[in-house]
């Protein structure tokens, strides 16, 4: 039987509200491995931001910062960081309007100044905020930006820069990606490189980021959680990550045995 290989997004799908790994969860992602089952996370996030997670998880395989840097099994199999002027002219930009930008390497992120805002979107992700160095995009390879703007200006950047996508996870801030890049290019580049087809391939995902990834992948999973976009482009929907969804959702496909939610409790059936 070929091998099959399952993606969980972060926060919203991994992390319940709380920032939490639900036990169920870590129940199912190491019911996957004692079954042969390749487990790896797809994440906007640089590895720096989730070495934890794949410490806690047992997870060596990852599609990161929104498929621009991947990795299986330890091994870099793929990278696309930005183009440096188009990046230089989207800062002057930025600069100009007094919206701070944060520079996502790898592993690390700097930002280009302290700000509010900042400050505010990655205590929403309960992480510490990224030290400061407004040249690191001069010096180091960029995968990603993180743009710290309200709906309005986002709108203006947009019709500016069509060579780049921002796609908003704050209030206050957005992932600022190469045109055509997701995390659906980054798993396609791991299953070209390991040889999993397609259709063994599976995805948990709930934010908008997540939509490209749901719809290419072999079977697409939104969580309870997810947003409506990303619930309209999964293949199924599953209970939110706080009430057992990954676990449901693998049982639900046929990658675990009903057996696996004996111990979860009436609210697990």
């Amino acid at each position: 039987m070929e091998r099959a290989i399952v993606f969980f997004d972060i926060d919203g799908t991994l992390l319940d509200e709380n920032k939490q790994i639900p036990a169920s969860t870590r129940k199912a992602v190491r019911l996957l491995q004692e079954r042969g089952v390749y487990t790896a996370i797809a994440t906007g996030r640089v590895p720096s931001m989730f070495k934890d997670i794949r410490e806690e998880l047992g997870i060596s395989s990852y599609v990161s910062i929104n498929g621009q840097y991947v990795l299986f099994e330890g091994r870099e199999i793929y990278t696309n960081p930005m183009d440096p002027e188009k990046l230089a002219e989207l800062v002057r930009a930025a600069d100009e309007q007094g919206h701070p930008l944060a520079y996502c390497g790898h592993p690390e992120i700097r930002v280009s100044s302290s700000h509010p805002h900042v400050k505010e979107s990655y205590d929403n992700l309960k992480l510490p905020c990224p030290e400061t160095d407004p040249e690191f995009y001069k010096h180091s390879a960029v995968f990603q930006g993180h743009l710290f703007c309200d709906a309005e200006s986002e709108k203006l950047y947009a019709e500016r820069y069509p060579y780049f996508q921002f796609i908003r996870w704050h209030e206050h801030a957005l992932d600022v990606l190469p045109a055509g890049s997701s995390k659906a290019i980054g798993i396609q580049e791991m299953l070209k490189a390991v040889g999993i087809p397609n259709e063994n391939c599976y995805a948990f995902g709930d934010g908008l980021n997540d939509i490209q990834m749901l719809t290419s992948v072999g079977t697409g999973i939104a969580m309870g959680n997810a947003a409506p976009e990303a619930k309209a482009a999964a293949d199924l929907v599953t209970d939110s990550c706080s009430e057992d969804g990954i676990l449901k959702g693998l049982v639900q496909v046929g990658l675990l045995p009903e057996e696996a939610l004996e111990e979860l409790g009436e609210h697990a059936r």
